[in-house]
C-alpha cells in the first residue's frame, strides 16, 4: 500500500528496435528504444500488441477492483483483463514482480507498482515511457505525480496516494474531553491511561520486520525533525540524536507498554484488524482501514487526524500505487488504454467510495458531497501534501531491508537505540556507495 517516490540515478541504454508508426512513437515510445522492452538477450513486448491482459497488484484487501475490471471487460471483450493478486506486503509484491520481469516473461501487463518501485523498473528497463499528454495529469495531487516520472519522463500513471493517519477511538476520547493527540507526548499520555481505564491497548503500527516497519521508522524520524537520505538518494543525512528520538518513540513505547508485544506481528491487516476489533486505542494506518471500519461494530466510535509528532503534527510517508506496462508485455497498445480507463475520474471517485483508497485527482478531494460523506478528506489531503517520501535510493530494496532489520532488533529490546541508529547510518553509507 506504500506508500512514495522517484529515484534519481543513471537511465540504463536500451537494445535495439524494431521501427515504429510515429503514432505509436510518441504515444507509447517517448524514451526511446528502451521503450519495447527488447534488451539484449531478451524478448520484445508489443508496443501495438492488443489482447487479453493480466493485471498484477497488491490484494485487494476491500474487493472493490474487480467491478471496475469487469465493467471494462464487458466493454472490451476481445482484451479482457485478469486480476492477478500479489501478496499484500510490498516488499513480497516486488519480489515476485521482480522475478517475472527478470526472466522477461510476459505474463505480467499491467503492473500495479507502490510508488517506489516507480524509477527502480524505469531504470532497469522493465517498464515503458508513457506519453503525459494522454494524462490529466495537471488535475492530479503534485506530489503524486513526481512518483510516477523518471529522468524527466513519465514511466507509470498514479492510481492511489496514500498517507498514513492515526485513527482513534472518538467515542472514549469525547467521553473524557479530549481531543485526539498532535504531540508523541500527549498519544503517550492517553493512550498509557485510558487503555488502563478501559482495559486496551495504546497504540500499534506495522512492525513486523518488512517495508511496512521502515515507512514507520521513517515517519517518525520526519516527524522528529530529521531525514534518512537527501532528496536525491545520494547521501546519508540521517543526524543521530534526531533519529534516535523518533526510534525512542516507538522503542518506549513497547518498554512501557502502551504499545503492546503484539504489535511487534501487525503489518497492515493486523493492527486495522486489532482497531477494527476494538482492541486498540489509538493504530496508525492508510486510509483504506476506514471503509471496512464503518461496516464493522466500530462504525460511529471512531475518528481520523494526522500522525502526532515531536512538537506537533508529524509527517507521513508518502504512500500510493502507480500502474505501469511491463516491457515484455505483448499487448502494450491494450494496456495503456486500461491505464486510461482506470485512471479515469470516475473510477478514482470509487477508488475512494468502494476501495477507501485516498484518489489522485485533486477535485474528488474538494467535492462537498464527497466531504459530507467521508469527513476525513480535507485531513487526508493536508496529510497527503505534507508526506515525504521514503528514502530515495538505486538500491531501495537494500536500503528498506537494512532500516527494518535494524529498528526490528531495537524494538525487540535486543540494541540500545544509539547503537542502533548509529550502526544503521554506517551500513547505509555503505549501500549507497554500492555501485
Amino acid at each position: 500500500m506504500h506508500l512514495h517516490n522517484t529515484h534519481v540515478t543513471q537511465a540504463k541504454p536500451g537494445g535495439h528496435v524494431r521501427p515504429l508508426a510515429p503514432l505509436l512513437l510518441a504515444a507509447l515510445l517517448l524514451g526511446g528504444c528502451a521503450g519495447l522492452g527488447e534488451r539484449e538477450g531478451g524478448q520484445a513486448g508489443s508496443a501495438d500488441g492488443t489482447g487479453p491482459m493480466t493485471f498484477a497488484t497488491g490484494r485487494d484487501t476491500t474487493a472493490y477492483l474487480q467491478p471496475l475490471i469487469d465493467k471494462w471487460n464487458r466493454a472490451h471483450p476481445k482484451e479482457p483483463v485478469t486480476l492477478l493478486e500479489l501478496p499484500e506486503a510490498a516488499d513480497e509484491q516486488r519480489a515476485q514482480m521482480v522475478a517475472n520481469l527478470q526472466a522477461r516473461s510476459d505474463r505480467y501487463d499491467v503492473l500495479g507498482l507502490d510508488v517506489v518501485l516507480t524509477a527502480e523498473f524505469a531504470d532497469a528497463g522493465w517498464i515503458v515511457p508513457l506519453d503525459g499528454g494522454l494524462f490529466k495529469l495537471d488535475r492530479f495531487l503534485p506530489p503524486v505525480v513526481d512518483t510516477a516520472m523518471y529522468n524527466g519522463k513519465l514511466y507509470a500513471v498514479p492510481y492511489t496516494s496514500n498517507a498514513g493517519l492515526l485513527y482513534y477511538r472518538k467515542d472514549i476520547l469525547d467521553r473524557e474531553h479530549l481531543k485526539p493527540p498532535k504531540t508523541w507526548a500527549e498519544l503517550r499520555d492517553q493512550a498509557t491511561r485510558l487503555g488502563r481505564k478501559y482495559k486496551l491497548d495504546g497504540y500499534a503500527g506495522q512492525f513486523l520486520p518488512y517495508e511496512g516497519l521502515t515507512v514507520n521508522f521513517a515517519e517518525a524520524v520526519q516527524s522528529a525533525g530529521g531525514q534518512i537520505l537527501s532528496p536525491d538518494g545520494a547521501r546519508v543525512t540521517m543526524d543521530l540524536g534526531t533519529a534516535t528520538t523518533g526510534l525512542n518513540f516507538l522503542v518506549d513505547g513497547l518498554r512501557e507498554g502502551w504499545i503492546p508485544q503484539e504489535a511487534l506481528t501487525y503489518k497492515e491487516e493486523e493492527s486495522r484488524l486489532a482497531f477494527q476489533e476494538g482492541k486498540l486505542l489509538f493504530a496508525r494506518n492508510w486510509p483504506h482501514a476506514y471503509g471496512p471500519a464503518t461496516r464493522s461494530t466500530l462504525a460511529g466510535k471512531f475518528a481520523v487526524t494526522r500522525l502526532p509528532g515531536l512538537n506537533g503534527p508529524g509527517s507521513s510517508s508518502l504512500g500510493g500505487n502507480n500502474l505501469a506496462i511491463s516491457a515484455y508485455s505483448k499487448h502494450q497498445k491494450s494496456a495503456l488504454e486500461f491505464i486510461r480507463y482506470f485512471t479515469g475520474l470516475e473510477n478514482e471517485r470509487s477508488v475512494l467510495t468502494d476501495g477507501s483508497f485516498p484518489p489522485v485527482w485533486s477535485e474528488l478531494y474538494d467535492d462537498p458531497a464527497l466531504i459530507k460523506r467521508y469527513p476525513y478528506l480535507p485531513v487526508l489531503k493536508e496529510s497527503i501534501m505534507s508526506a515525504r517520501p521514503r528514502p530515495a535510493s538505486s538500491n531501495y530494496d537494500q536500503v528498506s531491508l537494512a532500516i527494518s532489520s535494524a529498528v526490528s532488533d531495537a524494538l525487540d529490546l535486543r540494541k540500545p537505540g544509539d547503537e542502533t541508529v548509529a550502526a544503521l547510518k554506517q551500513e547505509l553509507g555503505e549501500i549507497i556507495r554500492t555501485p
